[in-house]
């Protein structure tokens, strides 16, 4: 194992090693978009065995799985703990290219002091080992572990938040906040919206039947998670759309929605647009930023996802029409010079220039990089992905503005997918030092580094706000 992922792994010059050992290794993390719960952190969860910290909600695993022919059994199904791990263990000799590979052998090796490949002849040796280990292990030392500073997590506004309440009192070096993700109550014509809505009413304590009740329900959550230290929203977006309409042609679809009336894909798309309109501005008046999630074809197994559900490993990447909408969606905020600030996260790698260069169309003096094209994002997140999403960025943009890496994660043990993304950088930059492309200048490229890795993401996201020093 030594000889695979040393300390200088993936670091390929001795510029790219100097960078990552003196300017990244040492800095904070700012996981500013996750999905881990934070009743976990506030009750300092442990765990029992590698299962349940390793295999547990982790559809990348999942469908790795899946692909090496397991049975869902030993995946989402009745097998043991134990046997799930060891039907892991002989999955990952197969992954070689796959990221997986990568962070598998990087968290044994951070969390557990394991240098063992992972295989089936290993398998038992790692499940003492790990097992051993996690005895003294919890939430809170895995964060403290981390050298972990914020957690935005991702909340929707029926969340009663109380956990983030008690999580305000915590004395703690790492700050948890919630973020905003009311994707429940714009994607109308969905069959839970009427339920949601229902839920939305209970917990703002008013009655929900015309547009106007909704939006101001909504306006109320957004306030309590600004209180709580929200600094974010998130939006998870199978296709950009902006279809305009009036406040009346939209009180009209709310209202024949919850009355059971079928709507037109028009009257969907105007609702969504005018809705999200209407929750940008808002976000920009609270400074937050809004993230714009684009591109995934979800739940695309009807057979599995009715037997296991949604987030399991059943969605793959989309191709809808991006370009024209996501400008005139943006340009209308802009024009009323309410345009939040805003990271666009692209699935589908076919519009990463698109993304990218719509980014340019709508920075400010006010905020270098106040539109940010977003890191590479779930099936991009890789060193193939990542390496294109910043060398692109650079190509037609600003690098040095660029707020980093996030762990998109349900996992405490995937903030090690943050020294990933900074070997990586790491050894960009030394590469192009290498070659010629930029100055041999170590503490110019480290001023890179530490913005990119730490700093630019503690700026743009406004952390002293949330108590994080």
């Amino acid at each position: 194992m030594a000889t695979f992922m040393t300390e200088d792994f993936l670091l390929e010059s001795e510029m790219a090693k100097r960078l990552y050992h003196n300017y990244a290794k040492a800095l904070p993390i700012i996981d500013y978009h996750n999905h881990l719960q934070p009743e976990e952190i506030l009750h300092d969860r442990s765990f029992s065995n590698m299962t349940e910290i390793w295999l547990e909600g982790d559809h990348y695993k999942w469908r790795a799985m899946r692909a090496c022919g397991v049975e869902e059994k030993y995946i989402t199904g009745d097998a043991g703990d134990k046997e799930k791990f060891l039907a892991w263990a002989g999955v990952v000799p197969q992954l070689l290219g796959n990221p997986l590979y990568h962070w598998v052998h990087l968290e044994l090796k951070r969390f557990f002091d394991i240098e063992l490949l992972l295989n089936e002849e290993t398998a038992e040796t790692i499940w003492q080992q790990g097992n051993k280990k996690l005895e003294k292990m919890s939430a809170e030392t895995l964060l403290e572990m981390n050298n972990v500073e914020f957690i935005g997590t991702t909340d929707d506004p029926t969340d009663n938040l109380q956990d983030h309440m008690d999580l305000q009192d915590l004395e703690a070096p790492y700050k948890v906040a919630p973020s905003f993700r009311p994707d429940k109550g714009l994607h109308i014509e969905g069959d839970h919206f009427v339920s949601w809505i229902a839920k939305l009413a209970k917990v703002t304590n008013q009655t929900i039947s015309t547009y106007d009740d909704f939006l101001e329900a909504l306006y109320e959550r957004i306030d309590l998670f600004d209180e709580l230290g929200c600094r974010a929203s998130d939006h998870g977006l199978k296709e950009m759309f902006c279809e305009k309409s009036s406040l009346e042609e939209v009180r009209s679809i709310f209202s024949s929605r919850l009355d059971g009336k079928k709507l037109s894909s028009i009257d969907v798309d105007q609702f969504k647009t005018y809705t999200l309109l209407k929750l940008a501005k808002k976000y920009s008046e609270k400074n937050w930023v809004m993230q714009l999630h684009i591109g995934p074809l979800r739940n695309n197994n009807t057979k599995l996802f009715k037997k296991i559900g949604p987030d399991s490993g059943f969605d793959s990447i989309g191709d809808s029409k991006l370009a024209e909408p996501l400008s005139n969606f943006m340009d209308t905020l802009e024009q009323e010079d309410l345009l939040p600030k805003t990271v666009l996260y692209g699935l589908n790698p076919r519009d990463n220039y698109i993304i990218s260069t719509m980014a340019g169309n709508f920075q400010s003096a006010e905020f270098p990089g106040k539109v940010q094209f977003g890191t590479a994002w779930w099936f991009n997140d890789h060193i193939d992905g990542m390496e294109e999403q910043m060398k692109l960025l650079a190509n037609v943009g600003s690098l040095k503005n660029f707020i980093g890496m996030l762990t998109d994660s349900r996992s405490f043990l995937s903030f090690s997918r943050h020294e990933y993304f900074r070997r990586i950088l790491c050894n960009i930059l030394g590469d192009w030092s290498k070659r010629g492309l930029v100055p041999d200048d170590v503490e110019l490229l480290g001023e890179y580094v530490q913005e990119i890795s730490y700093f630019n993401a503690r700026n743009y996201f406004g952390l002293s706000r949330v108590g994080v020093k």
